[in-house]
């Protein structure tokens, strides 16, 4: 069975985040997931536990897990990370390589492939310092989806929306392929 850490970050739509789970468990993915600080503001570890089946890590400093240095095999055990949604700020700091807490730091001590899946507000995503850090991702070697286009929580519409999980899925599956 191949496996996938999920990284849910701080945005409105971490609750696909939920969605997803469910098909890739439906797809024989196993799932592991790390909630950010800000995604635990949209979607609840109990959530995220109960549906992939697995214990949802929140923070660096559990001293069980990082007394068997945790960040760094959760970093090694999945054959892919995916990260949903990714915001901005994530992406500005996957781009930067800064690692302050436990999702910066275990994209920053991977060996394994990335995708990420962005999601935020069409001016956030259209900013030139977004733009930069998404071409530094990619320059990287990290897959980063583009958004959709459609309307947003905030009201406004273009380019920006997480694509839908169904399609999520088939970016994790062609990367698994890989």
């Amino acid at each position: 069975m191949k496996r996938i850490l999920l990284i849910v970050g701080g945005g409105i739509a971490a609750y696909k985040a939920c969605e997803l789970i469910r098909l890739c468990r439906k797809a024989d993915i196993g799932v592991r997931c790390v909630l950010t600080a800000g995604g635990a503001h949209f979607v609840t570890p109990m959530t995220l536990a109960a549906l992939s089946e697995q214990p949802v890590h929140t923070s660096l400093w559990d001293l069980k897990d990082e007394t068997e240095m945790g960040h760094i095999q959760l970093s090694r055990e999945a054959d892919l990370v995916v990260v949903v949604p990714a915001t901005a700020d994530l992406l500005a700091k996957m781009a930067a390589g800064i690692a302050d807490d436990l999702a910066t730091t275990l994209l920053l001590a991977t060996d394994k492939p990335v995708l990420a899946a962005p999601a935020m507000n069409v001016r956030m995503w259209q900013h030139p310092a977004t733009q930069r850090n998404v071409a530094t991702l990619r320059g990287d070697g990290i897959t980063v989806l583009p958004p959709e286009e459609g309307a947003m929580a905030c009201g406004e519409f273009g380019p920006g929306r997480l694509p839908e999980p169904d399609a999520i899925l088939a970016a994790i599956q062609h990367a698994l392929a890989r």
